[in-house]
């Protein structure tokens, strides 16, 4: 299977052959039709990557804070290896996907396989996305729309945030994907749009869906404009959707909005506020979130645990499934907005069309080449070269027995600590188990000279030539994996902790 990665050293668009991943609870495994690249969060990584080593570092100055604190404690050289390591791992792209469900883990139920759905998943032709993360495709909603919903999600949850009413005034500040959706969701909730840019052909896509323009390149000042658009009142609220280096738009937004108005940050821009800007309108700010409630969070996110509706009414699942609605009634049209498409095998064009073609706006990664899945998803592992494993398998001085280990889990831990010092010793590895990621597995395999890269770990356990397991999974797969370890027979070391519940 192909996946879509970036070379954080030099920021190459590459395609790689990945493994088939298997399915977890709580998990849905896809099979991609349509992708869409996200031009704010895509376009920020791709410039970074493309970035020499000291602008890397004035682009996230966090990081450098992080990698000094590290100095400290752990040393330089180990600190450089570190930072050099994490630079050689290709990154997973994409987050906007559409597909078909082809297996789903135990505790899902509001899908099932064969089920169009719209995800979270990366640029790749079969992704694994958590349950939460995964909504059901309405038939009138075309594969191509659908990749537009987690970036529809985006644009709606900051509008929740605004608190919209039938008749208010707004003005939103980038017409980009998201802002674009943005004004289409709020002229559907009964409110006017300011729509504000320096395009003025994404301004013309705006004002087809009912907004006001205003083209900021030619001088025009939104503060006056918003005062002349309402009768000198102020906006209700200002959207800001747009990516900015200083805090120009919001100063703006500020000066545009009414008396204790209300402005979103859905965007990236800087926060040097202005005390005086929302101190004199008792303005309120606050910064959105991603899809919605629930992003980030551990157990909503992987171990399936719901919010109660009653509760938190709109998690960022259930925005999802909102998306798709509005785009089943018609009152959100994302095809005016696609302006490239390419096949999956054209990533690298895709994203040098959204970096330098001045008009790409929706760029549509395409994945249905008519190959059969059954030919797809028999493929669940890939041999490697690996010398280092054939040469330990040989005759051993020491006794006539040598363990043979297989390695589960492909996290921080097991490649900055565990394996480094395992490749060390006389010990071969005969595979190594990538449980959610099978490009890590591919790329531990080959770096530590283990014989066969694999997602599904039952194939490890399986093996009798195998008996010796190394659990380094994450946390809430460890004591399942150790009782199945020890049922069969085999030595188990298992990477703190060894279970998390009685």
């Amino acid at each position: 299977m192909k996946q879509v990665m970036q070379n954080l050293r030099n920021g190459a668009i590459e395609l790689h052959e990945s493994i088939y991943p298997t399915v977890d609870d709580e998990y849905v495994l896809i099979r991609s039709l349509k992708s869409e690249i996200s031009p704010g969060t895509e376009r920020m990584l791709y410039e970074f990557s493309g970035a020499g080593l000291l602008k890397k570092a004035r682009m996230q100055p966090e990081k450098v804070s992080q990698t000094m604190d590290k100095i400290k404690t752990d040393g330089l050289v180990p600190t450089f290896k570190a930072v050099t390591q994490k630079l050689s791992e290709p990154t997973p792209l994409g987050y906007c996907n559409s597909g078909i469900v082809i297996e789903v883990g135990a505790g899902v139920e509001h899908v099932k396989k064969g089920d169009r759905v719209a995800s979270n998943g990366h640029h790749g032709d079969i992704v694994k996305v958590p349950k939460h993360l995964v909504a059901r495709i309405p038939e009138t909603v075309s594969d191509e729309e659908a990749a537009f919903t987690v970036l529809g999600s985006i644009a709606l949850h900051g509008i929740r945030l605004s608190r919209p009413s039938i008749g208010e005034q707004y003005a939103v500040f980038g017409m980009g994907l998201v802002g674009l959706i943005t004004t289409q969701l709020l002229i559907a909730n009964g409110c006017k749009v300011l729509a504000i840019d320096i395009d003025q052909k994404r301004l013309e896509i705006a004002e087809k869906y009912g907004a006001r323009t205003l083209n900021v390149s030619t001088g025009a000042d939104p503060s006056i404009e918003s005062m002349n658009w309402t009768n000198g009142r102020g906006v209700d609220a200002a959207l800001i959707t747009a990516s900015a280096s200083d805090d120009t738009i919001v100063h703006q937004a500020a000066q545009s909005c009414m008396k204790r108005g209300r402005i979103i940050l859905v965007g990236v821009v800087d926060l040097n506020l202005h005390r005086a800007d929302f101190y004199e309108k008792e303005l309120t700010f606050q910064v959105s979130c991603s899809y919605g409630p629930g992003r980030y969070d551990e157990k909503y996110e992987h171990l399936g645990l719901d919010y109660p509706e009653a509760y938190v009414r709109w998690t960022e699942g259930r925005n999802l499934e909102a998306v798709l609605s509005v785009m089943e009634s018609g009152l959100l049209d994302v095809t005016p907005l696609i302006s490239h498409r390419f096949d999956v095998t054209e990533a690298d064009s895709a994203y040098k069309a959204m970096q330098n073609d001045s008009s790409a706006l929706g760029v549509v990664i395409n994945y249905d080449d008519g190959t059969p899945l059954e030919s797809v998803v028999k493929e669940t592992q890939i041999e490697t070269p690996s010398p280092s494993f054939d040469k330990k398998m040989g005759p051993s001085k020491e006794d006539s027995h040598r363990p043979i280990a297989g390695v589960i889990g492909t996290g921080t831990f097991a490649k900055s600590t565990i394996l480094p010092n395992l490749v060390k010793g006389p010990v071969p590895i005969k595979y190594i188990c990538g449980t959610s990621d099978g490009m890590s597995a591919i790329r531990l395999a080959k770096q530590f000279g283990a014989k066969i890269a694999v997602t599904d770990h039952k194939t490890v356990l399986d093996d009798n030539e195998v008996d010796t397991i190394f659990i380094l999974s994450r946390h809430e797969k460890h004591a399942p994996l150790v009782m199945e370890s020890l049922k069969l027979r085999k030595n188990v070391f298992v990477e703190k902790p060894l279970c998390i519940s009685l």
